[in-house]
């Protein structure tokens, strides 16, 4: 008898891992850099940037139920989702540098069109890819904890490839534009991250395997699906949840960048940045891999260098995402001593309190930044894969609840919350910023964008994972619940398989 609960080998949970790397060269770029590439490098006002931001991520967030249907009614020698993985990776690579070149000579309403059309193809890539992505983890295995390793494996990966992005896109960004412009810089970036994604896809897609086939047989319509979605009464709360956490990404994204940029004292950055041993006066002078990676500030406190912030910001998300690699393996534990629903929560309220901390900061105070975000990373990091693992037991409970087994369609319409989220992020903070401070992208450094700024990296971020937190705790899915559907399921299965046995016999 073939096992649906087997223990995943390392090779495969790593080679799962890759998927979501290389997914996070888009998403991280999205979430900490793409609201400010558009106001402050691709040049568009703060309107037309909020647009191109909200319009695509919408569309693509409509497009993930029908990206769940798709996938979940796809057959061939590889799988429901393996082959996604596949197909999308080179599409992937080619439009995520389309989207961050910046067209010379164009008219206003050509650039809009561009950011607009750029972007919305690559929110459709990565629906077609990271939704089936997302899907496979519960089809590998029905075993709890093996999913629960699987998701800590994912994400491992994820913010390694976070620590990437965070840590080297704008020091790269500063570089490249030497002798150029940032327009360049951002190009050559993307590029460079493009070609990683590739490589990771197809790392993916040739470790890993479809296990697990629904104990029904029976077809059923898209509609049927839906209908039968409806009854899930966690789905409803890790729909809210799911909004809340993702909004909260990209709207802290945005408001932390400006920050570090706008914000902060350049002078406090650049002192912290000396006794790093990462400033020196003289441009000619290199500190090989440093220098090459674009992290040496050359300059004088008195002549202060122009990326003395991308190094600083650069820093921070190196502080703060490295905390959370760290601590991501401590998630497999806390989840089989207190359960999913816990986890969750008070990760996410202690995260709110730590946001709200940020308002008591100074533009000098460069320590308290970094030590904030090591804070902030150690309570959110065991809620990552705790997260992504339960909606996994959202499909089960589905299953168990109606007979019917359609993983796609929960993790498509949780992809809908995801890019409805990011997409209320990044347009609420532009529209907050313009409504309640005057912010105008010509002007960034105006006194009372300065104080927008300041509120929304704190208040406004503490804000929105209290309603995260709200959300979870409505969720019913406990501990004790989701070891009954576990159980229940794996018996169901197991019957099912021993029948087919027979009638074969």
């Amino acid at each position: 008898m073939t096992p649906v609960s087997p223990k995943l080998s390392f090779l495969e949970k790593a080679g799962y891992s890759g998927g979501d790397a290389a997914a996070n060269f888009v998403f991280m770029s999205m979430v900490l850099f793409q609201t400010n590439f558009y106001t402050d490098v691709f040049g568009l006002s703060a309107g037309a940037a909020a647009a191109v931001l909200l319009w695509p991520r919408l569309w693509d967030a409509a497009f993930d139920p029908i990206m769940g249907i798709l996938a979940d009614r796809t057959t061939s020698r590889w799988g429901k989702f393996r082959p996604w993985v596949l197909w999308t990776s080179l599409p992937w690579a080619i439009v995520m540098v389309l989207a961050y070149t910046t067209p010379t000579g164009w008219s206003t309403g050509m650039m809009i069109a561009y950011a607009g059309i750029t972007n919305t193809v690559l929110m459709t890539l990565y629906s077609m890819n990271n939704m089936p992505y997302s899907a496979l983890s519960a089809v590998m295995t029905s075993d709890l904890n093996e999913r629960t390793k699987l998701n800590s494996f994912r994400f491992v990966g994820a913010n390694i490839a976070q620590l990437i992005v965070g840590g080297c896109t704008l020091p790269l960004v500063a570089k490249f534009a030497q002798g150029h412009d940032r327009q360049h810089g951002w190009q050559m970036t993307m590029t460079i991250w493009a070609v990683l994604c590739l490589v990771l896809f197809l790392v993916t897609f040739f470790t890993t395997k479809e296990r697990i086939q629904p104990v029904s047989e029976a077809k059923s319509t898209p509609k049927e699906d839906f209908r039968n979605l409806l009854k899930n009464g966690p789905w409803y709360a890790l729909l809210a949840f799911t909004i809340f956490n993702f909004a909260l990404l990209t709207y802290r994204g945005s408001a932390h960048y400006n920050l570090y940029q706008r914000f902060a004292d350049k002078g406090a950055m650049f002192d912290f940045l000396t006794k790093l041993g990462l400033t020196t006066p003289d441009p000619t002078i290199s500190k090989n891999i440093f220098d090459v990676l674009g992290y040496i500030a050359h300059g004088t406190h008195d002549n202060l260098p122009s990326n003395v912030a991308d190094v600083f910001n650069s820093i921070v998300n190196m502080v703060g995402i490295g905390t959370t690699i760290l601590f991501i393996i401590l998630t497999t534990s806390f989840v089989r001593r207190f359960g999913k629903k816990a986890v969750i929560f008070w990760g996410f309220f202690f995260g709110g309190l730590n946001a709200c901390a940020y308002y008591l900061l100074t533009p000098t105070s460069t320590t308290g930044m970094v030590v904030l975000a090591a804070i902030g990373s150690i309570t959110y990091a065991p809620t990552i894969a705790a997260a992504w693992s339960m909606y996994a037991d959202a499909a089960d409970y589905s299953e168990w609840q109606t007979g019917h087994r359609f993983t796609g369609m929960v993790f498509a319409t949780i992809g809908f919350a995801l890019k409805s989220g990011l997409a209320l992020g990044s347009a609420v903070f532009l529209w907050a910023m313009s409504g309640f401070w005057n912010y105008d992208t010509s002007m960034p450094n105006d006194p009372n964008a300065i104080v927008g700024y300041h509120f929304s990296s704190s208040i406004g971020v503490g804000l929105l994972f209290f309603g995260a937190a709200i959300a979870i705790a409505l969720c019913p899915l406990n501990k004790k619940k989701t070891l009954q559907i576990a159980a229940e399921l794996e018996e169901r299965r197991q019957k099912a398989i021993a029948a087919r046995q027979a009638a074969h016999a």
